[in-house]
C-alpha cells in the first residue's frame, strides 16, 4: 500500500511539475517583450548598449534592478515611471551628478558617459520598467 501512494504520488507530481513547466514556456514570451530588443532595430541596439553600460559601471554594486542587486541606492525597475515616463528624465539625472559627488555623504558619482551611452542606459530601464514583474517593485519610490 505504501509503495502504491509512494509511487502514485512520485507519477503525480512529475506530471504537475512538467505541465506547469510548459504553462510557463507558454506564458513568458507574453511578458517579457523580446520585440524590443530585436539587434537589427535602432531601439534594440540601444537597449543592448544600456544593459552594457549598466554593466560596465557595475550599476548592480548600489543599485536593485527588479529585486536583483544591492540595496545600497533606490531600485531601478520602476524609474522610468517615477520620473514621468521620460527618458529625458533619467538623463537629466545622471548628467546633473557632482563630480565629487555630494559633501557629506555618499552618492551616485558623475560617471562621465557619452550622449549615446546616456540614452542607451534610459531605454535600457525603460525596457525594464515595462517588464511584467507581478507587481515589484512594491512601492514607486523603489
Amino acid at each position: 500500500m505504501a509503495r502504491n501512494i509512494f509511487y502514485g504520488g512520485t507519477v503525480f507530481f512529475f506530471l504537475l511539475f512538467l505541465a506547469l513547466t510548459f504553462d510557463t514556456r507558454l506564458a513568458l514570451p507574453d511578458r517579457d517583450r523580446r520585440e524590443l530588443l530585436d539587434p537589427e532595430t535602432d531601439l534594440g541596439q540601444q537597449i543592448a548598449l544600456g544593459k552594457k553600460v549598466w554593466e560596465d559601471n557595475n550599476c548592480v554594486g548600489c543599485h536593485s534592478l527588479l529585486g536583483e542587486g544591492a540595496y545600497f541606492a533606490p531600485e531601478l525597475g520602476n524609474v522610468y515611471t517615477r520620473y514621468n515616463n521620460s527618458t529625458d528624465g533619467i538623463i537629466g539625472f545622471i548628467k546633473s551628478r557632482p563630480k565629487d559627488g555630494v559633501p557629506g555623504r555618499r552618492s551616485m558619482p558623475q560617471f562621465n558617459l557619452s550622449d549615446e551611452e546616456l540614452e542607451g542606459v534610459a531605454q535600457f530601464l525603460k525596457y525594464a520598467s515595462q517588464i511584467d514583474a507581478a507587481g515589484w517593485p512594491p512601492n514607486i519610490e523603489g
